[in-house]
């Protein structure tokens, strides 16, 4: 078991005053031979809804980073679990299928965009970081085949996440130079995308804030880091610096609500505030840290991962020390009770991500 007392103090300037211990009963909980389930009746899996490789691709992404720690134990055959469904979602021309009934129905022609992405980014972390050379090379079949597919993508969350799957696999074929155009070609483009949005208020690729924002600028930094580009590394901080400004208030993490995003122009939804939002900020400065070695990114990657724990608008815990759960999002009148995937997922990886890079 991991806890607060076995992770290093940073360098005399901010200490983890509170980690819980690792407990990944809920995970397994959720977990049956086909997948994670999508949804949960509290911390019941609700079976009724299925599976979605969203959902199992951030699965595969938690089981890829907690590996890295034996004294985690997440159970390896986990990963295998969540890969083999990845696999079968995986279409004859490479792309993926998002949802499945538990009778393993999967009718859609593909899925978004956005799982598509999502999928890319945990299959290059995979093929970069496996625990086996075996793993490591279905990741890299499952990719190569889906890699035809990413200059396609228009969803700019789907070429974020792309990207950051590229640059992964960039690290574990290194060089390749052919990959590097790509992301050369996918980051040029979110940078287009800023330009055209951006206004003297407005410091965004899009005209609206909505979810998972910080991984917009994540993808950027994951760019530079592969290229060098000055231009990547500007435009990811003067966008992250905006954002900021939006969900920073007095120093808590307050994440855009979906009851309405934040429209350009417009005064930003405080509710319902979710759980991947505050995961992709802790993602956003581990990687900002990793490129400028700067302490202050450890401390707000720090104050994000807190929102899990009661460091939030309402001062109430999502996650649940019993169950190894997360609570689904956070609502103007409470939490909301029931512990599906996405939102146990996005604490763990969280989790994990601070843990990780606190020992460092």
């Amino acid at each position: 078991m991991q806890s607060a007392a076995q992770v290093k103090p940073l360098k005399g300037t901010l200490e983890l005053k509170h980690l819980p211990e690792v407990k990944f009963s809920h995970i397994r909980n959720m977990t049956d031979d086909t997948g994670i389930i999508q949804h949960a009746i509290f911390n019941i899996p609700n079976r009724k809804e299925g599976y979605c490789i969203d959902d199992n691709a951030r699965a595969l992404l938690l089981c890829v980073l907690a590996g890295k720690d034996k004294s985690n134990e997440l159970d390896p055959d986990l990963l295998q679990v969540y890969l083999s469904f990845i696999h079968y979602m995986q279409t004859p021309n490479g792309e993926f299928k998002n949802f499945m009934s538990y009778t393993k129905v999967a009718e859609e022609e593909r899925g978004s965009e956005d799982s598509f992405g999502r999928t890319m980014m945990a299959l290059g972390f995979l093929a970069n970081e496996a625990p086996s050379r075996s793993l490591s090379r279905t990741g890299v079949e499952l990719f190569t085949k889906a890699y035809c597919h990413i200059e396609k993508l228009r969803s700019i969350r789907g070429i974020a996440n792309s990207i950051i799957g590229v640059c992964q696999f960039i690290k574990f074929n290194y060089p390749d130079d052919i990959k590097r155009d790509l992301v050369i070609q996918l980051a040029n483009q979110m940078v287009s995308m800023y330009e055209d949005n951006k206004r003297a208020k407005w410091h965004w690729f899009e005209p609206v804030l909505t979810y998972d924002n910080a991984i917009l600028p994540l993808a950027l930094l994951n760019a530079y880091e592969i290229t060098s580009d000055e231009a990547y590394l500007t435009v990811a901080f003067e966008a992250m610096d905006f954002l900021e400004s939006k969900v920073f208030h007095n120093g808590v993490l307050s994440p855009i609500g979906n009851e309405g995003w934040l429209e350009r122009g417009k005064t930003a939804a405080q509710f319902d505030q979710q759980g991947i939002d505050a995961m992709a900020m802790v993602l956003f400065y581990q990687q900002a840290y990793r490129v400028t070695r700067d302490e202050k990114y450890l401390v707000r990657m720090y104050k994000s991962y807190q929102w899990f724990l009661g460091k939030n608008d309402l001062g109430l815990s999502l996650y649940d020390e019993s169950t190894g759960g997360c609570a689904d999002g956070l609502h103007s009148t409470g939490i909301n009770l029931n512990q599906g995937a996405e939102s146990t997922l996005a604490y763990w990886i969280s989790h994990i991500i601070v843990a990780s890079t606190f020992k460092e």
